[in-house]
């Protein structure tokens, strides 16, 4: 997502510019063309077709390789190298590797000296992740999602909807406790378990149980049969989905000598420590933060954008006034349907001695909304169902600027609906 809309933008730039100022290539590992990732979970649940989540296609003139995957940069000679052989040149390098899905270590994921997933487990991170699923599930399948954070909950919910019996096992005190408090956790379990799904929390998996297979059935030769907990207790599971969170993508930068945290890290033109590779979106480390959501992304290729088609600043200019300063993000969570599901987050949800906290909870309409205020400031705030106050809270929030003395505007924010 992130190079697609960079690469909009550059196009953007570079027709007003003038033509020819610009070529672009694009080295994309997956054979598709660019789709929005938060929507996986519709596509799953049937609601949308693959097609309906594609992104707008790259202007004329920029050359996308779908499929090519890139395995070393050589910083000396500016090229890069691909998996089939091929090499690109490059004036300009950005890295937009994105995040791989953890899989965490539980005991028989993995036969001795392999690193094939068995039948029936599935990571839920990509276009290929949502059609192997899709095309396993079926009603009365016993499913087990392994994860309750913002991924873990959609995949759930994208299940149960397709009629499997889905229990989602999360480690976590609540659900989505990153993002979201207990009494929003306890709304939106309410929500699951209203659609089937059984819910358990402070649940550890310890490993998967297997049995072989045919050779025709799957490279792996074995196949998933349950789930055991850390207590030992067993569960049916003929479907596994992994949502135990991301990765950033560093390996490319770090076989190039880059300076690799968490993710790559980059300053405030998006440069990584060679001047000439930028990096962007859910790889890029940006003063200590990896961000991993969409909106930061987008944020960081409109910013590289401006950087790559404006002139180019010395070193000292670019640190002394930042193209990129962060990102505020809010996190949301919008599930469409006949019982729709609508969630955002932002800023600080947990309050500080002192801060000052505002809740308005309506149980029969399950509805919660909660904004923390520390001195004259917003901070941070929860909103689950009837969203749609969450526009003019998150700008309040973004903008920084003094609330009121008076809590009346406040409250009115928080009960009236108009304002998304």
């Amino acid at each position: 997502m992130a190079a697609a809309r960079l690469v909009h933008q550059l196009a953007a730039a570079v027709g007003t510019a003038g033509p020819g100022a610009l070529a672009v290539t694009v080295l994309a590992e997956e054979p598709h063309p660019a789709y929005n990732r938060v929507l996986l979970a519709e596509v799953l649940a049937g609601r949308y077709p693959p097609q309906v989540i594609a992104l707008p296609a790259p202007a004329a003139g920029v050359r996308w390789c779908g499929g090519v995957r890139a395995t070393r940069v050589d910083r000396v000679a500016r090229r890069v190298r691909c998996a089939d052989g091929r090499e690109f040149g490059y004036d300009v390098l950005v890295l937009a590797t994105g995040a791989n899905p953890v899989l965490p270590p539980l005991r028989g994921l993995f036969a001795p000296g392999g690193r094939e997933l068995p039948d029936g487990v599935h990571p839920f991170r990509t276009l290929d992740d949502c059609a192997a699923l899709a095309a396993a599930v079926r009603p009365g399948l016993p499913a087990v999602v392994v994860g309750g954070g913002l991924l873990g909950v959609s995949a759930a919910r994208a299940l149960a909807v397709c009629g499997a019996r889905v229990l989602l096992a999360h480690q976590g005190p609540h659900l989505m406790e990153r993002h979201i408090d207990p009494e929003a956790g306890a709304l939106l379990r309410d929500h699951l378990t209203a659609l089937g799904v059984e819910v358990h929390t402070e649940c550890r998996v310890r490993g998967v149980l297997t049995r072989p297979t045919g050779p025709s059935t799957g490279p792996a030769g074995r196949r998933v049969h349950a789930v055991e907990l850390a207590d030992g207790h067993l569960l049916d599971a003929a479907l596994t989905v992994l949502a135990c969170g991301v990765r950033p993508r560093t390996g490319l930068a770090r076989d190039a000598g880059l300076d690799v945290g968490a993710g790559i890290r980059v300053d405030g033109a998006l440069r990584t420590s060679d001047p000439r590779i930028h990096a962007v979106g859910d790889c890029a480390e940006h003063h200590g933060t990896v961000y991993g959501l969409a909106g930061a992304a987008q944020e960081q290729a409109d910013a590289l954008a401006r950087v790559l088609t404006g002139p180019r600043p010395t070193s000292a200019a670019s640190s002394a006034s930042p193209v990129y300063t962060g990102t505020r993000a809010l996190t949301r969570l919008t599930l469409a349907g006949r019982d729709a599901l609508d969630l955002a987050a932002f800023g600080e949800t947990a309050p500080r001695p002192g801060d000052d906290v505002v809740r308005l909870a309506d149980a029969t309409r399950g509805t919660y909304r909660k904004v923390v205020v520390r001195g004259d400031r917003l901070i941070g705030g929860v909103l689950v169902g009837a969203l749609g106050t969450v526009g003019t809270l998150a700008r309040a929030w973004e903008d920084a600027e003094p609330l009121p003395a008076d809590a009346g505007p406040l409250l009115h924010l928080l009960t009236h609906d108009g304002g998304s």
